[in-house]
């Protein structure tokens, strides 16, 4: 991980499936999740931040790009898709996708085109991430639709990267709901709660996240959030597919677009620690397996990366993260959350407690790393 305590859905070796029928629903994380993304036509939005322009005739693609990730400590790598929001190259996609990707690369089916792209920042708590391309231009831009306007019973297409295979597929269907929370949960043992979210019974597959949820006027009204390997969500039904609101995503798109940071939106490059929590400890978790006979409560550490900063402050594989900054830590994302709110560079004091139980306090410098 890297401080990547949590994961988002990745579809590490995507299925190659081609049919669209058993489907799994929901979510954000890697293994790297993988997702997806939308449309056609052109739009005028305006709005301090984004600007979006209408398309020109001989614009490139159809709005819609495949999203390609390494994942580079932990040996793997991801697909998904994204939404086009200005023919410069800002990108739209689920947080899931791009989390802990060292490298982003965009691809725009059906032509020739492809880019390199930065994370310009996100809120892993809304699972929406925006990406700027680089030496993009005349891009086609989706064609935004309004998702207040969205109503039960309703007909959607989703479209996406299903099966991380390349090829954009849809999949059709109705809102069953509207305004629904869902909990997600990652191998790593950390959880999330999305709410207000659009149900509907369209059949997502991993490799979907990202993509756009349309109206019957090809219009997006949302961003598809589908489960992948590692990443998964508790739903009332199999068939339970779910979408972020498209005016809730572009809220917090154009908040990052302007730079305004906060508790919940990272702006620019991710603090890196360089540990894989494990999970979740506590006091006799591992009975007298060590630690002096009582588990310490906190974080697990399973590994830490080579040359990385906890590695050169001392942690290893099998110390438990108890504290950061004298801030109590108990669980993967607690870890992640408090070192979200730090910048590359910046120095914690980290209490561990080792195997034989002694505790102990190191400082550790941040470096620069893949998003979380």
């Amino acid at each position: 991980m890297t401080t990547q305590t949590l994961t988002h859905q990745r579809i590490a070796n995507a299925a190659r499936a081609a049919g669209r029928r058993s489907i799994k629903v929901l979510g954000r994380l890697r293994a790297r999740l993988i997702l997806a993304t939308i449309v056609a036509v052109a739009a005028l939005g305006v709005g301090t931040g984004l600007a979006f322009a209408r398309s020109s005739p001989s614009a490139i693609g159809t709005g819609v790009v495949v999203i390609d990730t390494k994942l580079g400590y932990q040996g793997g790598a991801a697909a998904g898709t994204g939404i086009v929001l200005t023919s410069s190259g800002e990108v739209l996609t689920n947080n899931h996708v791009i989390e802990g990707a060292t490298s982003v690369e965009i691809v725009v089916p059906g032509s020739t085109h492809h880019y390199s792209a930065k994370v310009v920042g996100y809120d892993k708590s809304a699972d929406v991430a925006l990406l700027q391309l680089n030496g993009a231009s005349n891009l086609r831009t989706a064609s935004l639709g309004d998702s207040s306007k969205v109503t039960t019973g309703q007909a959607v297409e989703a479209l996406g990267n299903a099966g991380g295979t390349g090829t954009l597929t849809s999949a059709s269907g109705t809102v069953t709901g509207l305004v629904k929370s869902i909990t997600v949960s990652d191998d790593q043992g950390g959880s999330e709660r999305l709410a207000g979210l659009i149900e509907t019974n369209a059949p997502l597959q991993p490799g979907d996240s990202g993509g756009p949820l349309l109206n019957t006027k090809g219009q997006v009204i949302g961003m598809d959030t589908a489960a992948s390997t590692g990443f998964t969500f508790q739903a009332a039904h199999a068939s339970d597919s779910y979408a972020i609101p498209i005016d809730t995503a572009l809220t917090l798109a154009k908040q990052i677009e302007s730079g305004k940071a906060s508790t919940a939106v990272h702006i620019g490059p991710t603090p890196f620690l360089g540990v894989e929590i494990a999970g979740t400890v506590g006091n006799g978790g591992f009975g007298d397996g060590g630690y002096g006979g009582a588990t310490p409560a906190g974080g697990l550490i399973a590994g830490t990366v080579a040359g990385g900063p906890a590695a050169s402050a001392g942690l290893t594989a099998g110390d438990v993260i108890t504290a950061i900054n004298g801030r109590t830590v108990s669980s993967p994302s607690a870890i992640t959350s408090l070192i979200l709110t730090k910048k590359p560079g910046a120095k914690l004091r980290v209490t561990y407690t080792d195997h034989s139980g002694t505790s102990h306090v190191t400082t550790v410098t941040l470096g620069s790393g893949p998003p979380q």
